[in-house]
């Protein structure tokens, strides 16, 4: 047994009092554990504000880039230790530890480039200045500047890796120093991460912060050049919204929350042709990848009406040879959710979900997993659910099961009804729709965009070159309207404004143009 420790001050603390335990998934094995009691959380804010704020600032973009890219590759170098924690605190596959980790660092490199690109600038220039008298000579000129705050992060526990460096690649780029702090149960792998860039990376003073485990009274020594990132529930979400130094400071927040995403079949895709077998193996992806723990998951399957026996039996099919169990036991698919909370929540999902949805495979009994100790595990059966009237199953558009759970509704085929029903989710992070018909594509996207972050289209041509619709990438961004938080992460770019402050300088056009040419 080991106590993970929280990284603040340039240097690491056990933390004291009650202890919170880190388990294996698999096996429920109690395997770290962890305590925030006593940190001071004020001085750490403190800190990373006037030491490692001023430090990253310094920096030109392409310097930033480079701490980036330095730490894309010590992580990378220790990559077959991250995948076991991973498997072993996150109940992940040997797949599933590749697509956290393997997000992680590719989104560092991703970034470092974007850096490297806008070379020696520290800050952007926002557009071409704008003329605002009768000459030429006084202009309005936008600029973004870093904030010289803190960026909190608050991380969900599906994804200790990607989720704590997608966000950290934007705010260092940005030039504004991170406080992290990852789910409790899932932190080891974090944890870990953080040790290899404190021992190997010659990170800024003050530059990167951990906190593991409970924040405390963090969040209340906010101030108002401070930013909060937070993925996880909409109800926490909510919660953070309100807090004091959000509504009194005007602290700057970005939640991605919860999302009932959909795969939409158009009635024009044949049983069997390109697009419908991308159809069904992005779905079955999609509900098993993670377990289902993925706010990309798929939760709402649309079919035309008379296509749903078809689409049930292959997807049923294909559920079934799913192999659940122990991620370190060979041959297994799919592994146990990551806390026995989770466990609860989702078998009470599918429940709720099944008083207005037939079950057509899987369920809420206990199984047992392949690998694993008998009644050890928190293990759920890949479970699809058929109902009969889309908008009858309030259920399936107001409750998220966030495990391997997904629900065939019916649609009379039309792009109008398919974006109606979408919206019955009050906002997602991604819906898919298959189609070759490009009329109805255009609709779709018309009508059903405005409800997502993230609209894919997969048509015939790019059946075979299209990623996973829950497969998220540095290039766009990442969030969603309504329920799914309101917030916008990544984007390339766009990923460093919620980092920065736009400001109109208003001034001497040549005079600007030599200040503010660095940008």
């Amino acid at each position: 047994m080991f106590r993970l420790q929280s990284y603040l001050n340039d240097a690491w603390h056990p933390g004291d009092g009650p202890t919170r335990p880190l388990v294996d998934p698999a096996t429920e094995e109690v395997i770290a554990e962890t305590s925030t009691g006593g940190l001071d959380h004020a001085a750490a804010l403190a800190h990373a504000r006037t030491v490692g704020g001023p430090a990253l600032r310094a920096l030109s973009f392409a310097e930033r880039g480079g701490l980036l890219k330095a730490m894309s590759r010590a992580l990378h170098g220790h990559r077959e230790e991250l995948l076991e924690l991973a498997q072993r605190n996150n109940g992940a596959t040997r797949g599933d530890a590749k697509f956290d980790v393997d997000g992680a660092t590719g989104t560092l490199s991703y970034y470092a480039w974007i850096g490297k690109n806008l070379g020696d600038a520290r800050f952007l220039v926002d557009g071409e200045a704008d003329k605002l008298g009768q000459g030429a000579r006084f202009v309005g000129q936008h600029v973004r500047l870093p904030r010289p705050g803190v960026a909190v992060h608050i991380n969900a526990f599906n994804f200790p890796a990607w989720g704590t460096f997608e966000k950290v690649a934007c705010s260092f780029l940005a030039g504004m120093p991170v406080v992290t702090k990852p789910a409790t149960a899932t932190a080891l792998l974090t944890w870990r991460m953080i040790q290899i860039l404190v021992d190997e990376c010659e990170l800024p003073a003050g530059s990167l912060s951990f906190v593991a485990g409970p924040p405390g009274d963090m969040l209340d020594h906010l101030g108002p050049q401070d930013v909060l990132a937070f993925t996880g529930s909409a109800d926490t979400g909510a919660a953070l919204r309100g807090g004091k130094a959000v509504l009194h400071d005007s602290v700057r927040v970005n939640v991605e929350a919860d999302s009932l995403n959909a795969a939409v079949l158009a009635a024009d895709v044949g049983v069997g042709d390109d697009v419908w077998n991308t159809f069904v193996r992005n779905v079955v992806k999609d509900m098993t990848q993670k377990t289902g723990q993925k706010c990309t998951a798929v939760r709402r399957i649309l079919v035309p009406a008379e296509r749903v026996d078809d689409v049930t039996e292959a997807l049923v099919a294909e559920l079934a040879a799913i192999r659940v169990g122990n991620p370190l036991t060979d041959g297994v698919d799919m592994g146990p959710v990551t806390s026995a909370s989770q466990l609860r929540d989702v078998r009470a999902g599918i429940r709720r979900l099944a008083d207005q949805a037939r079950i057509a495979t899987g369920g809420a009994d206990p199984i047992q997993g392949k690998g694993a100790p008998d009644g050890k595990g928190f293990y759920v059966a890949p479970t699809l659910l058929v109902a009969g009237d889309a908008r009858a199953a309030t259920q399936v558009h107001s409750h998220e099961v966030f495990g391997p759970s997904a629900t065939v509704l019916p649609y009379d085929g039309s792009a109008a009804e398919a974006a109606a029903i979408v919206a019955l989710g009050k906002g997602s992070l991604v819906s898919t729709v298959y189609t070759d018909d490009r009329d109805w594509l255009a609709d779709a996207i018309l009508e059903m965009g405005p409800w997502n972050g993230r609209l894919q289209a997969v048509t015939g041509k790019v059946a075979d070159q299209s990623t996973p619709p829950g497969m998220v990438l540095p290039n766009c961004t990442h969030g969603g309207p309504g329920r799914a938080g309101g917030g916008e992460e990544l984007g390339g770019a766009r990923g460093l404004e919620f980092y920065t402050n736009r400001v109109a300088v208003q001034g001497d056009r040549g005079l600007l143009k030599k200040i503010l040419g660095e940008a």
